[in-house]
């Protein structure tokens, strides 16, 4: 049994036990072999009926990793040992940093302004980007309060790396389940965790902070914690936070860089999320360094242009038989029945092709293979791509198109020939603002 006074290794004196759990105890000791006495943190894991061969293996590996970190937001390294008395100890020597977790601090009644926890994302995302930018990557994996310590400094520190992964380690290997339920999201409990799985983890950190809420105690829909009617946070920063905490890991923002630049961004923190294509577009795109390439078919013939091919049918059935007599009430029959004929074909068969390269761009309109329109401009010239909605209508419906403005000028596809959905014109847009690196 460990007890205040108590010296490990001749050198480590007990002062004050922090935490323990399941054969693990943490204190608060001084360093004895420091020339004036050093406090420091003790980790210490009792090898026995509690503690499996697992637990042993994560232990270790926190040591090994600390060893070959250094920043100075993470408690540094300082000694690794084991004990036999009467019971085999583990442990764990770390720099102490006077502070308090953020767990203690909600605990006391602390409110966190928007400003506040800006100020502890933008830390945590510092330390993340050193971490997952390690070769090999490291995930610390357990991301919440209780593992944020405030300095007396104003700073945040990361603590507590028993969760953590090396990636080098993980290729092939079986996982042991490591989380905490609310703040890991699904993937990590399936063993899968990748730098955006941290990400998850601070999002829902920062939802507790700007809530007082544990993430797990608050409703969700969608899998998607609902929060943003329980704070007065700037829509941007809503915004932002929910793209850390998007379930889909395929959509969430998924480096710390990345989010650390949304965040100091004005920009909508969906454009800096990776951009796919629509599920069942027909769109082809391909880009390279050099070029981009944008080629937009006809949708075909649909059910619901039954009723029109039969209303043509009937009209030019009716007017060809007299159409040789080539009076002008005839030809105005004809006429009058291209309107329709155009919202028929356009849409069905009709095609854009579009090509950027570093010098030009060109934007082409054709049916059936007969090209009926054609915009050529300097690459250099353009300033903004944006979707648009025209003064025209159809059915009531607003036209919609991309719009690529080049000095004064507007060059606009995607309201007829042929038609986009929504979901294409943003991607569409997003793809271009990407390959022409605007912002």
């Amino acid at each position: 049994m460990l007890q205040i006074g108590q010296v490990l290794c001749d050198r480590y004196q007990l002062k004050q036990q922090l935490g323990h759990n399941a054969g693990r105890q943490t204190w608060l000791a001084e360093d004895l072999a420091q020339d004036s006495t050093e406090p420091v943190i003790l980790k210490l894991l009792a090898f026995g009926d509690q503690v499996q061969w697992d637990n042993l293996r994560l232990f270790e590996r926190e040591a090994n990793v600390l060893k070959q970190l250094n920043h100075p937001q993470i408690p540094k390294y300082r000694d690794y040992f084991s004990i036999d008395d009467r019971i085999l100890w583990f442990g764990l020597v770390q720099e102490y940093i006077p502070g308090s977790s953020l767990k203690e601090l909600l605990i006391q009644g602390r409110k966190f302004s928007e400003k506040d926890v800006r100020k502890i994302a933008t830390d945590v995302l510092q330390i993340l980007t050193y971490l997952h930018e390690l070769s090999p990557t490291v995930l610390h994996r357990d991301i919440k309060p209780s593992n944020l310590i405030l300095g007396q400094d104003k700073n945040i520190y990361l603590v507590d790396f028993g969760a953590v992964q090396d990636r080098a380690a993980a290729e092939g290997a079986t996982f042991t389940v490591i989380g905490t339920y609310g703040y890991a999201p699904m993937e990590q409990f399936g063993g899968r965790a990748v730098p955006a799985s941290d990400l998850y983890a601070l999002g829902a950190t920062l939802i507790h902070l700007a809530t007082g809420i544990s993430p797990a105690e608050l409703p969700q829909r969608n899998m998607r914690i609902q929060f943003s009617d329980r704070v007065s946070l700037s829509p941007h920063f809503i915004r932002w936070i929910e793209a850390l905490i998007e379930p889909d890991v395929e959509q969430r923002l998924s480096t710390a860089r990345q989010a650390l630049n949304a965040l100091n961004s004005r920009l909508a923190p969906n454009s800096f999320l990776p951009v796919q294509q629509p599920h069942g577009s027909r769109i082809q795109l391909k880009k390279s360094t050099r070029q981009l390439e944008i080629n937009i078919p006809g949708r075909g013939i649909q059910a619901s242009d039954t009723f029109l091919l039969l209303w043509l049918g009937m009209w030019y059935g009716f007017t060809i038989p007299f159409g040789l007599l080539a009076s002008p009430f005839i030809l105005l029959f004809w006429v009058a029945g291209l309107m329709p004929l155009g919202m028929l074909m356009l849409p069905a068969f009709g095609t854009t092709y579009i090509r950027f390269d570093r010098n030009t761009f060109v934007m082409e309109w054709t049916l059936l293979g007969w090209r009926y329109r054609r915009h050529q401009g300097k690459t250099s010239a353009i300033h903004k791509v944006r979707t648009n909605r025209e003064s025209t209508s159809i059915n009531n419906k607003p036209l919609i198109t991309v719009a690529i403005q080049a000095g004064a000028q507007d060059y606009k596809f995607g309201a007829m020939a042929p038609p986009l959905a929504e979901v294409e014109r943003d991607w569409l847009v997003q793809e271009i603002k990407d390959w022409l690196e605007l912002k």
